[in-house]
């Protein structure tokens, strides 16, 4: 199955929100069981909060910085982010074309580290 960027970026950004005042700049692309992709590309500052699920970021585009419970994890296009489950995270610093995949898969909780 293909999911394609183009199609999927252009459904951005949906409707404002109170928490995301300037619209919401995530969309969902594909679901199956557990696992689904988001297509998360911010623009202006990022609002999120922490998943239920284990998350990993694709960036395509952009540069920046992940907030990951305080600890900064600079990135750039190519490069692959991990969020455990129930973390609190958020990009700042980053460039006003991030465009990333958002990948969410397993149970509410995460996996174990040793999974």
């Amino acid at each position: 199955m293909r999911i394609p960027l183009k199609e999927t970026q252009a459904r951005l950004p949906l409707p404002a929100t109170a928490t995301w005042p300037a619209g919401v700049w995530d969309t969902r692309a594909f679901a199956h069981g557990s696992m689904s992709v988001i297509l998360f590309a911010p623009r202006g500052a990022d609002h999120q909060s922490s998943h239920e699920q284990d998350e990993l970021y694709i960036v395509l585009k952009g540069n920046g910085v992940l907030v990951i419970d305080d600890r900064r994890h600079s990135f750039t296009a190519g490069d692959a982010l991990f969020v455990p489950a129930n973390t609190d995270h958020h990009f700042v610093e980053f460039t006003n074309d991030l465009v990333t995949w958002a990948v969410f898969w397993g149970p509410k909780g995460g996996e174990s580290p040793g999974a």
